[in-house]
């Protein structure tokens, strides 16, 4: 025997008819003797207990149903349903369902289409069919669920709509899913049916099922809620605020993938279910972030919810390559409001750079250390070394890199990277206290420290890292303190040891025998200069080319201070000679180790040729030509030049003034270096000349 299921939208009766041809209604068949077989039925009935009874047994065949709430009654025949009424008539009468007559209309239209004759068997399982095969374990979770309004006011397709909704992350619940969501927007167009017979709908009616998205919004909660209990491969990490923010955001991505992979599918596209799901589960996830953003976070909770938001939420899941087409990204909106988001931001910028400060102050205090208890530097590569800015810069350039990155603020970076500027300050200050104090080893302590100087230059001049142009400024003047410090030092120590050598240059006995004098100058500086092997390459370089321009500029200065008098044409020639000699040597010496100070070896050269000619002028275009060349060279020095030769009258110095003064008026845009204004000399060493 199998039951025929009536929908309960349409009659809140299920009849019993036999499908034996034995019992079934045929011509000529007493109308009573099938009326017997009716049944009135409550129309209230605990769902429950119902539903528990509905499952225990299944009818050989099934007419097709739409997933709406169906009520659905078992009859054992074997055991009878009652003793019938000597009186058929009185006990159809006593069964008789009373129904108006426009709800009969629609009864027998949706009779006549819904239902076939029960003699032919369902192919497949239909929606109820499937439900009742798969999801008993979901139903009842329904029911002891808070969110399902109370059965006795709710109809059966809403319940089963809600199941099917509930188990929609089950795959095996697919067609279950899209049977159901088919039924109910079929059943749009038996809505429009009731609005023409009646003026309110039943309580059954489609129009409830209508409510999909508060269903799905139930359902999102709910897995973001038991999230912690489902994924369990983040218990590694450290804090629960963790564990939560990471489970949490792990099932949005997984369900979201499942979503555009499976679910899509069972939707019509006009309800954009991808879209709806995402803000479902951004919302839902926003909710809970800005509850613990608001409640006491300590750093590393602020910073991992600060790199969910900036980092993981919109990379991993927003611009996932399965889910960025179907998702659109803009109307979502943050998922941390602006005054909470510049709350996490203000804690983690403080934090950072307190721990900034804290790193440079106990770098720079490590390395003072060291200095004091006369630890020598490391050699590394046969170099003296140091791991001062080994230790701060790549800290202190991932900060800043962080800090950009999370909050977006190129500002904060700046304010960041002051820190480098004041550490700096007081790396210079001990530096000249360790100078003061010479201790043996300073040497090998300044060589390692001129390594650490060239580290630090070299990050604050990329234009990649991000000064501000104050700061930057600020950190290279400090810089060049710094080196200027070291390099003073042993600079120093080597003129100190030449000065004797110095002396001897532009006398007479120079004049004499410039060879010996110039050869044993070199020879001086060779030794001094063994010194720096062990001096980084790229370091020495740059202090040897320091030495280079002060070798040079000593030179220059004992010339201009005219202790030798050039009186005629041959002395003049010689004296030219003599000066072309001792660059060639001084060039070559330097040259050797290493300076690319080339543009040195010009100047001696320039100044012999002034001492060579003789007309004038020719004399007037050298000078003029000089002066253009290096414009800080200035007319007491052109003069004391000048004044070496002891055959140039008053007419002919203020000639060469004259059109020193009009070349001076057009300044070479391409000009050397600075080089004469090192170059010092006594103003009552000159002669001065009026040409007025």
């Amino acid at each position: 025997m199998a039951f025929r299921r009536v929908k309960e939208e349409d009659l809140e009766v299920v009849e019993d008819i036999r499908c034996d041809e034995s019992l079934a209604v045929r011509p000529g068949k007493p109308k009573a003797e099938c009326q017997k077989h009716k049944l009135k039925i409550p129309q209230k009935i605990k769902m429950k207990n119902f539903l528990k009874d509905k499952f225990k047994r299944k009818s050989k065949f099934e007419a097709p149903l739409t997933p709406t709430a169906l009520l659905e009654v078992d009859f054992d025949t074997s055991e009878g349903i009652g003793d019938p009424s000597d009186d058929p008539e009185e006990e159809c009468q006593k069964h008789k369902i009373k129904i108006s007559d426009k709800i009969k209309n629609v009864f027998l239209m949706r009779w006549k289409r819904n239902t076939k004759s029960c003699e032919t068997p369902s192919v497949g399982l239909d929606f109820i069919g499937n439900l009742n095969e798969k999801h008993l374990e979901a139903e009842d979770h329904l029911f002891d669920s808070n969110e399902v309004v109370k059965a006795e006011d709710e109809s059966h397709e809403i319940l089963r709509l809600k199941i099917a909704i509930h188990d929609s992350f089950n795959e095996d619940n697919q067609e279950t899913l899209k049977s159901a969501l088919a039924s109910v927007f079929q059943e749009e167009t038996q809505d429009r049916c009731w609005n023409e017979v009646v003026d309110e709908h039943p309580i059954w009616s489609p129009v409830k099922c209508r409510q999909i998205k508060a269903l799905l919004k139930i359902v999102v909660e709910e897995r973001m809620k038991t999230a912690e209990k489902r994924e369990n491969k983040v218990d590694q990490l450290s804090t629960s605020l963790k564990r939560e923010v990471c489970r949490m955001g792990k099932q949005v991505q997984k369900d979201l993938l499942r979503v555009v992979r499976n679910l899509r599918e069972c939707y019509p596209p006009d309800f954009d279910i991808c879209r709806t799901y995402a803000q479902l589960y951004h919302q839902t996830f926003s909710t809970r972030l800005q509850e613990l953003a608001r409640a006491s976070v300590d750093f590393e909770d602020c910073l991992y919810i600060l790199s969910w938001i900036v980092d993981y939420y919109p990379k991993n899941i927003l611009k996932h390559k399965e889910l960025e087409e179907h998702i659109n990204n803009s109307s979502l909106g943050p998922l941390l409001p602006e005054e909470d988001l510049k709350r996490l931001g203000e804690q983690y910028f403080s934090y950072k750079e307190n721990e900034v400060r804290k790193w440079l102050s106990n770098a720079l205090e490590k390395e003072v250390k060291k200095w004091s208890d006369g630890i020598e530097p490391e050699i590394m590569d046969g170099y003296y070394s140091s791991n001062l800015a080994a230790d701060v810069l790549p800290l202190v350039d991932i900060t800043v890199s962080d800090v950009k990155a999370l909050l977006g603020s190129e500002s904060k970076a700046w304010c960041l990277l002051t820190q480098l500027d004041s550490f700096l300050t007081s790396y210079k200050t001990s530096l000249e206290k360790l100078v003061k104090r010479k201790p043996k080893n300073i040497p090998k302590i300044l060589s390692a420290n001129l390594v650490d100087i060239h580290h630090f230059r070299d990050y604050v001049q990329r234009p990649e890292h991000l000064f501000s142009e104050d700061t930057r400024t600020a950190c290279l003047s400090t810089l060049a303190d710094l080196k200027n410090i070291c390099h003073k030092y042993f600079l120093s120590r080597i003129h100190t040891e030449l000065k004797r050598l110095y002396r001897k240059l532009w006398t007479q006995a120079w004049f004499a025998g410039h060879r010996e004098v110039v050869e044993e100058l070199m020879k001086a500086l060779e030794e001094n200069m063994d010194q720096f092997k062990k001096l980084k390459p790229v370091c020495r370089e740059e202090l040897l080319a320091e030495l280079h321009i002060e070798v040079m500029v000593e030179y220059v200065r004992r010339m201009m201070k005219r202790k030798l008098k050039l009186k005629d044409k041959e002395q003049q020639e010689a004296a030219a000679e003599f000066i072309r000699h001792d660059n060639s040597k001084i060039c070559s010496v330097f040259a050797k180790v290493g300076s690319n100070k080339e543009w040195l070896c010009q100047i001696l050269p320039k100044l012999s040729e002034i001492l060579r000619l003789q007309d004038l002028g020719s004399l007037q275009l050298d000078v003029a030509t000089l002066a253009r060349d290096y414009p800080d060279i200035s007319e007491q020095q052109i003069l004391a030049v000048l004044n070496l030769k002891n055959n140039l009258s008053s007419s002919d110095l203020c000639s060469i003034e004259a059109c020193l003064s009009e070349n001076r008026s057009r300044p070479d845009t391409e000009s050397s270096p600075a080089f004469f204004s090192k170059v010092l000399i006594k103003q009552d060493t000159l002669c001065y000349n009026s040409c007025n």
